[in-house]
């Protein structure tokens, strides 16, 4: 399930690396850009770790049948190995018959799987993306700024310029 979570987190970094614009120019004609830590964002979410827990319990009992079937292929395996030497031919290639009909069947059901646990995680992704696109916007919008990026793309930023804080309490309300 970590490897989920990472890949969740990475899916939402990537997304959420892109810039975001408010109007050209703010009243004053002067262009003032503002940073947000969309990594830091997402690490300390409330609701960000909720969404990841729904996706989690949605997919546990998949995921659990899938470490059971490998654990049985594995006792099979570790049976073939062992066994071999005082088996019959008859038995050993029915054991074997059945290792590869496991593989095959562990590879489809893993492949399913991981499909449709992407397909999940990118219709969360998006909507979540979205979400943080208008609360950004709209902070930007009230805040006048003209440009708003990501702190993980820019090699300084004033503390003032960040308003990750602002973002995240925003975010967290929805």
């Amino acid at each position: 399930m970590k490897k989920v979570l990472a890949l969740v987190s990475s899916i939402i970094l990537l997304g959420a690396s892109s810039v975001y614009a408010a109007p050209a120019a703010n009243s004053t004609g002067k262009a003032t850009i503002a940073v947000v830590n969309v990594q830091q964002l997402f690490q300390n979410s409330p609701r960000i770790a909720d969404l990841n827990k729904k996706l989690q319990e949605k997919f546990k009992v998949r995921q659990e049948k899938l470490m059971t079937s490998q654990k049985s292929l594995q006792g099979d395996m570790e049976k073939l190995k062992k066994e071999s030497p005082t088996m019959s031919k008859k038995d050993q290639e029915t054991l074997k018959n059945k290792i590869t009909k496991e593989q095959t069947t562990l590879a489809k059901e893993a492949a399913d799987f991981q499909q449709d646990l992407n397909k999940e995680q990118g219709k969360v992704m998006k909507d979540v993306l979205a979400q943080l696109n208008s609360v950004i916007a709209k902070i930007a919008k009230s805040k006048d700024f003209t440009l708003v990026l990501d702190s993980q793309a820019v090699i300084y930023a004033a503390d003032k310029a960040d308003i990750t804080s602002q973002v995240s309490k925003e975010f967290d309300k929805k």
